[in-house]
């Protein structure tokens, strides 16, 4: 198991991004977690996440989050969180972290501070499979912090891309 996964990173350590994390430019992203591969995942869990950010400078992304979770042994939950985001590298490789506000029935709220470690591989231009490994700290009850595996699409918009012309 950890010769594939340091042939994954190596892999995705010589892949070159096809465009700059520039400021100025726009994101927009979908992502799906759970399926097993979260720490919650005692029974069927199935995770959704939008996103929407913006490059505030070179290689700095903030962004926010809106999620939802169904798991079938607990009741559905509603996320809101915002985010920073910071490309380490040329090619890619990112590092998160923010906050996010957690609702679920029955009253139970939750703040969760969490990191993620991703990677954004560029199908063309502008769009991106992003692979992403998150922590989720409860602030409430150590035993409600999750982690796994969340799988993502981004679209990157440049300037030209979302002006309007008259």
């Amino acid at each position: 198991m950890k010769k594939i996964a340091l042939f994954v990173v190596a892999l995705l350590m010589t892949v070159t991004a096809n465009a700059q994390f520039e400021q100025g430019k726009g994101y927009l992203g979908a992502s799906m977690s759970g399926l097993d591969l979260s720490s919650q995942a005692k029974e069927f869990h199935f995770g959704l996440n939008a996103r929407a950010g913006y490059f505030f400078m070179n290689n700095l992304m903030g962004m926010v989050d809106l999620g939802y979770d169904h798991k079938a042994d607990a009741k559905d939950q509603f996320s809101l969180g915002a985010y920073g985001r910071y490309y380490l590298i040329k090619n890619g490789l990112y590092f998160g972290a923010g906050l996010k506000y957690k609702h679920a029935g029955g009253g139970y709220n939750d703040l969760l501070p969490g990191a993620q470690l991703g990677y954004a591989f560029f199908l063309s231009r502008t769009v991106t499979l992003e692979p992403e490994l998150y922590f989720d700290l409860s602030t409430k009850k150590f035993g409600n912090s999750c982690y796994g595996l969340r799988v993502g699409i981004g679209v990157y918009l440049f300037k030209d891309q979302y002006t309007f012309k008259r």
